[in-house]
């Protein structure tokens, strides 16, 4: 990643393959006087090195006098764009061989051809955003579903980096009063209140752990609520899965055991990504595979927030689902996860079995998967278990690294306090205080590394 180069740089930005239209980008010091090369308006009077920032322009891209195309042309003036420098925007047709003509054109007229998140590294790097903001212009992009497009939204817009400066900004104040004792030390005195600067690090400790906790739900917004079909072989799982996907996703067969590994799909509800996962049967196996298999089960049934045990009506009993049930929630605990109970195949029976009525306790639903009947209560379940998982507004993170830093910090604010309380010289204590700023300035950027940066921007697609 070229951190330093101010070269005029090119890109598709649009995705690869043929569409009625496709947009190559352009953005550097040169863009405009490259553009006049290359671009002929339908009115001669106004060349793109006189054209305003903000306006369209309608005209043709030549090469050496052959015209490649007709095009618009925007015209976005630094330092008032997406990047901060001079940009142009063309559209043109979608032919896969008009947009490469276009770029090799430009290329041969002195651009460079961009690397991945180069347009948004520059951004960045011109003040425009910052790094929390550059890394939810991604998320963006990669949004698929309502939840995840407004947790992508909010961060884009600075609502996470107003959070975290305010944050920093708390810690700074004091901090540089901390410093200012550290360069009078040999005159004893104390410029910082050691109780008030007690009280602020207790109210950051609450604020990053509240940050932290709602990692939980911002992943689950960002990635799909997991949510796993559990239960013995045979008794309808991968059937569940097909209905509720409403396509033949997995394969359904009566010999027990067909599924060996999880199958996983996702689909949008109301605004929310559920990603659904088919396990391997829960039995004792003997084959190498299908072991290999259930024990992926268990792993899934881990991540999940949701369980959806499947079984037989035909081939269990009340008291057996009940141990079954106590199992479960031993094993995961009464709170952790969402467990519903789905009971399958009654297009096999007369009447539910009346032991089921001691089930009442827990939240039952009584299907025929290969009918595709009363799928529609499953749903109805899904939506009323994630209403706690409705994005209200709040301040979410929903991206690994930030969870790392925030953790980092956390553990030198719990250094800070323990040292404050052990009555700890200032310079020790002083030294926490710089690594806990150290980490929440990596979060929006104000602490960077070549490493850093290349691992961010990296992940982008070419053209933004």
């Amino acid at each position: 990643m070229k951190l330093n180069d101010h070269s005029t740089i090119a890109a598709i930005s649009t995705p690869a393959g043929r569409g009625a239209i496709a947009m190559i980008r352009i953005s550097g010091d040169k863009s405009l006087a490259i553009g006049n090369k290359v671009f002929y308006p339908k009115n001669k009077n106004k060349p793109l090195s006189k054209a305003g920032g903000f306006t369209a322009h309608f005209g043709e891209f030549h090469d050496s006098g052959e015209i490649i195309d007709e095009v618009i042309c925007t015209v976005f003036r630094g330092p008032h764009s997406y990047t901060g420098e001079d940009m142009i925007e063309i559209t043109c047709h979608g032919s896969l061989y008009i947009q490469q003509r276009i770029l090799e054109v430009l290329i041969n007229r002195g651009c460079r051809l961009a690397e991945p998140g180069e347009f948004t590294l520059r951004a960045f790097l011109s003040g425009r955003i910052d790094l929390s903001q550059a890394e939810a212009v991604a998320d963006l992009i990669a949004s698929t579903s309502l939840a995840a497009h407004r947790i992508a939204l909010q961060q884009m817009r600075g609502g996470f980096s107003g959070k975290i400066e305010l944050l920093r900004q708390q810690m700074v104040d004091f901090a540089s009063l901390i410093e200012l004792e550290l360069d009078f030390s040999e005159e004893d005195v104390e410029f910082a209140d050691r109780s008030q600067f007690l009280i602020l690090v207790k109210e950051l400790k609450n604020e990053i752990s509240s940050l932290i906790d709602s990692f939980r739900l911002g992943n689950v917004l960002k990635h799909g609520i997991p949510v796993a079909i559990v239960g013995k072989p045979n008794v309808g799982k991968s059937t569940l899965l097909n209905a509720l996907l409403n396509e033949e996703r997995a394969i359904v067969s009566e010999i027990p055991g067909t599924t060996r590994d999880s199958i996983e799909d996702v689909i949008t509800l109301q605004g929310v990504a559920f990603r659904f996962i088919d396990t391997a049967g829960l039995r004792h196996a003997t084959d190498q595979i299908e072991k290999i298999g259930i024990g992926r089960t268990q792993e899934k049934m881990e991540q999940a927030a949701i369980i959806l045990y499947v079984f037989d009506l035909c081939e269990i009993t009340a008291s057996e689902l009940t141990q079954t049930i106590a199992s479960l929630r031993e094993q995961f605990g009464e709170e952790a996860k969402r467990i519903i109970l789905i009971g399958n195949k009654t297009d096999q029976l007369v009447e539910i079995p009346h032991d089921f009525n001691s089930l009442v306790e827990y939240e039952t639903i009584f299907i025929s998967a290969k009918r595709k009947e009363n799928i529609n209560l499953i749903i109805d379940s899904l939506l009323r278990a994630v209403q706690g998982y409705e994005f209200s507004g709040d301040t979410l993170v929903s991206n690994a690294r930030h969870l790392e830093a925030l953790q980092a910090a956390l553990a030198h604010m719990n250094a800070i306090e323990e040292g404050m309380y052990s009555h700890l010289p200032t310079d020790l204590i002083s030294v926490d205080i710089r690594l806990a700023l150290h980490h929440i300035g990596t979060i929006t950027g104000q602490v960077t590394s070549d490493e850093l940066l290349g691992n961010v921007f990296g992940k982008f697609c070419i053209g933004k």
